[in-house]
């Protein structure tokens, strides 16, 4: 790696960047879970004083670098972008954001910051590679700090390794099982699991191998989640791509509940899943998605009449905006699921030939 990425490396790990001093950006996205929560609750906890609930699971971050600026489609569509909304357009303007963040890293101002930078055991680096009055200005110098963090993720080879046993297969290493066949099929197949719309699982033009994610958003009426603090509220609503968190887009009411597609990779590993950690388990995920219409009762509440609340995360005149034309979400209540439970543990262990470390490319 270049100098300033091994610098962003040693940022990236340091808890004393810190309001609390006990938070770094891998206490958020563990490299062992592939660049994700390592937290069992939906959100995680961070503040000066540690206890401050964040609103969104913190995502997984490995496999970014081929991710694009935001951007809306001639017809609208939006694509690329950082975050769970797309707010930040690159890795560097991402790292600005929890550094200052009150509910995450809570650092009064980049002056804080960057007096930290000065006190920390690399300072002396930090200074050789970015000159040796860098820190006589801190804007400049926070500018350097999130160059620094998005070198490291883009020279890394952790975050983007590409050392699956897919990768393995598609480099004629290994061979898939018959389950992991099978679960490769209703995968991409449109007309069952159809996970390959937005997660395709074929190479795109960018990048060395299949990244699992059309960096897209959607809007898949995930449960509401009663854990999150915020959602004690009843009339408080995340709404990703039109708010709270971005604001350009808040006139845009048919973006309204769209988040954007992660990538599957290592998804094996995560704890929790959603932007609102709604479940946790993989499993359980992909039951949501194959019987979210066909078993709604499953999934959401009822109303004091006894009434299905469908996509109870959203404002009722919002809800329009939630898929139900792709498979699997275009069947209705009652109707056979797109996956049985056999073909859903087919598609599990597909899934698990996604976690990097199988072998060295």
């Amino acid at each position: 790696m270049s100098a300033a990425a091994e610098l962003g490396q040693e940022i990236f790990k340091d808890v004393s960047l810190s309001g609390s001093g006990r938070l770094s950006c891998a206490s958020c996205h563990q490299p062992e879970l592939g660049h994700a929560s390592p937290f069992d609750t939906p959100v995680a906890l961070g503040g000066v004083n540690m206890d401050m609930p964040g609103s969104r699971l913190p995502p997984a971050i490995r496999y970014l670098r081929f991710n694009s600026a935001f951007a809306l489609a001639a017809d609208g569509t939006p694509s690329g972008g950082f975050f769970w909304d797309g707010r930040a357009n690159s890795l560097f303007e991402q790292a600005r954001g929890p550094l200052l963040n009150v509910h995450e890293m809570a650092n009064a101002s980049v002056s804080a910051v960057v007096q930290k930078i000065a006190a920390a055991p690399y300072a002396a680096k930090f200074k050789q590679v970015f000159g040796a009055d860098i820190f006589n200005n801190p804007d400049l110098a926070f500018d350097r700090v999130q160059h620094a963090l998005a070198r490291y993720q883009q020279e890394d080879v952790e975050f983007a390794s590409f050392s699956s046993k897919f990768d393995a297969v598609n480099a004629g290493k290994a061979s898939f099982n018959a389950q992991e066949l099978r679960g490769l099929a209703w995968f991409n197949r449109a007309d069952k699991g159809n996970c390959a719309a937005c997660h395709p699982s074929t190479q795109p033009s960018n990048a060395p191998a299949a990244l699992f994610t059309d960096f897209s958003y959607d809007s898949l009426g995930v449960p509401r989640n009663s854990a999150i603090a915020n959602n004690s509220d009843a009339t408080f609503f995340d709404m990703g791509l039109c708010g709270p968190l971005r604001s350009d887009l808040s006139a845009r009411f048919d973006l309204c509940g769209a988040f954007k597609v992660p990538s599957l990779r290592n998804v094996a590993l995560r704890k929790r899943f959603f932007h609102n950690g709604q479940f946790d388990s993989l499993r359980q995920a992909i039951q949501f998605y194959v019987t979210r219409d066909t078993q709604p009762q499953l999934w959401y509440p009822q109303d004091p009449q006894g009434h299905l609340v469908l996509y109870n995360d959203l404002p009722s005149l919002l809800r329009g905006n939630v898929n139900v034309t792709e498979a699997p979400y275009n069947r209705t209540r009652g109707q056979v699921a797109a996956l049985s439970d056999a073909e859903i543990d087919d598609v599990l262990a597909f899934l698990a030939t996604l976690t990097d470390g199988f072998f060295s490319p």
